[in-house]
This record gives structure tokens, sequence and C-alpha cells, in this order.
């Protein structure tokens, strides 16, 4: 019932609409010739579509070139509307909320951060950032209700519908219903996702795993985690749990990453970033019992890491998070993946750093619309 067909005239008009507005999108202000030219269709068809999709506001005649003026009437151009809709990528954080402005072509136009306390409570959490949001949006002119959709990077397991399963990083997080919580502020679709899943896509989108179909994103911290791509695609498991590294020492190896980094006998606390840079700082500085502590995290990283490798096989593996810009972690893990696994992969430096997030984040809202916009092939984070 209400199946469509290949013949299906509304079937035909869609397919249509998503191949010229495509073309439109790549091509810069390409005339009807053009346009024929690039989808292989017949030009009255082109015509009607291109016609239809200014009536939606997502295309425009584009100004004719001022020296195909002087030569006379210039043949019709257009381009698709990147500013007839906004996107927004949030990462909410232990301690700061980060958010991404773009428009519909995922190009970011404003950018945002509002600090957090580690303490604070899930209900102020939100409230920074829906603050965070208010601002970046008055500070770009940009109108709330041209949001077209929204990606959020969340720490957690998080279910389909943005449920956070399991959140022990943040005060109050499991259990949250974070896509219904921001779906209310926002009135657009909300996608979340766990931050190591949205960093593993932004690598993939504009980092360093640009050209790389099957990696794994390593969120190296107190509290690891992990991304990963398979055959170009987010791969989430069954119950979106994929990458959790950091329960591994659940494994009969019950040191966790808090207790190992310690100097003086007593865990750090797993949200305390200040503390865990001060003893990378002492082992810099040749303090022995920092230097030890580094060498015995380092060791649990690589291995923990090492065992998602040889499930998975990844082509690279690029290392993110807060350890990311420390020293000494790259080299010890090249070798240890060299050490354990059948076929190393290479292993590089996230490109993206501390925007990694947000940027995946965006990128779960640029494929939400254009699945709506071109709806002819599944995207790398759509849920299956």
């Amino acid at each position: 019932m209400g199946q469509l067909t290949g013949g299906d005239p509304s079937l035909l008009r869609r397919i249509n609409s998503a191949v010229v507005l495509r073309a439109l999108r790549t091509a810069g202000s390409p005339t009807l010739t053009d346009l024929t030219r690039l989808t292989g269709l017949s030009r009255p068809t082109v015509e009607g579509v291109v016609e239809g999709l200014i009536a939606t506001g997502l295309v425009v005649e584009a100004d004719a070139e001022e020296g195909a003026r002087r030569q006379g009437r210039p043949a019709r151009r257009f381009r698709f509307r990147t500013e007839a809709g906004h996107l927004l990528g949030i990462e909410i954080g232990s301690h700061r909320i980060a958010v991404l402005l773009s428009g519909l072509d995922g190009r970011v136009i404003g950018a945002g951060t509002k600090d957090v306390s580690e303490t604070a409570s899930a209900d102020e959490r939100l409230e920074r950032v829906r603050a965070a949001v208010a601002d970046l949006l008055r500070r770009a002119g940009v109108p709330r209700d041209s949001l077209r959709a929204v990606g959020v990077g969340s720490p957690g397991i998080v279910e389909a519908d943005g449920t956070v399963r399991l959140g022990t990083a943040l005060p109050g997080w499991t259990g949250l219903p974070l896509g219904e919580r921001l779906r209310r502020s926002f009135r657009c679709p909300v996608q979340v996702e766990n931050d190591a899943n949205a960093a593993a896509v932004a690598e993939h989108w504009k980092g360093a795993a640009r050209d790389t179909g099957d990696m794994v994103f390593v969120m190296a911290g107190l509290s690891p985690g992990a991304g990963s791509l398979i055959g170009g695609r987010l791969h989430r498991g069954f119950g979106g749990a994929a990458g959790e590294i950091g329960a591994l020492h659940l494994l009969g190896r019950e040191v966790t990453p808090e207790r190992l980094l310690s100097t003086t006998g007593e865990p750090l606390h797993p949200l305390d970033e200040a503390a865990v840079a001060e003893v990378f700082a002492m082992a810099e500085r040749g303090d022995e019992r920092a230097v030890a502590a580094v060498e015995r995290f380092l060791q649990r990283l690589v291995h923990d890491v090492a065992a998602l490798v040889l499930a998975m096989d990844p082509e690279l593996v690029v290392v993110g998070g807060w350890a990311a810009g420390l020293d000494g972690v790259l080299e010890p893990l090249r070798q240890e993946l060299e050490r354990y696994c059948l076929r190393p992969p290479r292993v590089a430096q996230s490109m993206l750093g501390e925007a990694a997030v947000a940027t995946g984040a965006l990128r779960l809202a640029l494929d939400h619309v254009e699945e709506e916009l071109f709806a002819v092939e599944k995207t790398v984070t759509a849920r299956r």
C-alpha cells in the first residue's frame, strides 16, 4: 500500500528534482544548457524542475556576468541558495559547550563556546547549550526559525531517538532523553550521536581520514572511547555501544585509567583534565613517578586500541581527545599495534583537534538535510 514504483510520476519528479538540485549545488551558477548536460535530463524537464525549485526558495536566478551583459542578452543562470536554511553542530562536553553554524552547504559561518562546570546538572548543562546557541545566532544575525537541522555530539551510549542509555561522564546524563529535550528548544530535527562517533565522522569529512573508508577514531582520555567507519559508513553496533573501549578494564583488568595515571596512589577524578595535563607536564620535566604513570596509561591505551584494531582491521587509526596534543602518544601506539596486530594500520593525529566533535555534529545535521533534499542514496551517518 502506498509503494512507489519506477513509473510513479511523484517518484520521478522527486528523483529529477534531487538530480538537478545536486548539480546546482556543485556546479556554481550553471545555465539550463549546463544542467541538461550535467544531469542527462531533457531541457523541458530541467526547466520545469528549476522553476519548481525556485518556488520552494532553494534555487534563485543568479546575476548575469558583466562580460555577458556587454555581449547581449545572457543565458539565464541559477544557483543553489545555501542561505535558504542553516545548520547547527553542537558538542556537549564536561567543561565546555561548542557550537558551529553553517548554511545548507555545510560551510561554517560562525562558532562559539561556553564554559560549563563538570559538576553541572543536566538541566544546567542544557541551559548552557541554549545560551551558546542563542549567542551565536545573535552574533551571526541568523533567525532561529531558519534552522533546518541540529546535530549534537554527547558522551555516552546514545540510542536512535537521542536518549542517553548510559552516560557516566556527565552528572545526570544516564537515561536523559537528550534528543527530546533539545527538540523542544529548536523545533527542527535534532540528531544526537556519541561524541567519538561524531569525531570519526568529522575526520572522514574534513580531517585525517578524508580518503579512508575503514577507520577508527580514538578519543584518548581517562574514559577513552572510539568511533569507527566501515566501508565509509558509521558503525554504531546493535545498541549504539560499539567502540566503548573504556570498559575493557572490566574484562579481568580492574585497574582503571584514572588510577594508572595517579602519582599519589589516589585515583584522579575522571573529569579533571587539569590534573591529567599536570601529570603529563611533570613527566616531561622528568618526574619519575609521573613518567611511570604516563607509561602505565599509554600501555593500557595502546592495548585497548589494539583489541579494537584486531576486531575491525581498519586502514587508519586517528587519535584525538585531550591526549592527542601531548607528546608520546602516537609512537608507542604505532609500536604496540605493530607488535600485536596482524596488519598494523596507519596511525595519525587528529587534524581537527578540539573542534572534531562539533564538526562531526554539523555533518550529522548536513546529512539529515541532504537526505531530505536529495533522497536518492543514504548518507554516511544514516541510521539503518
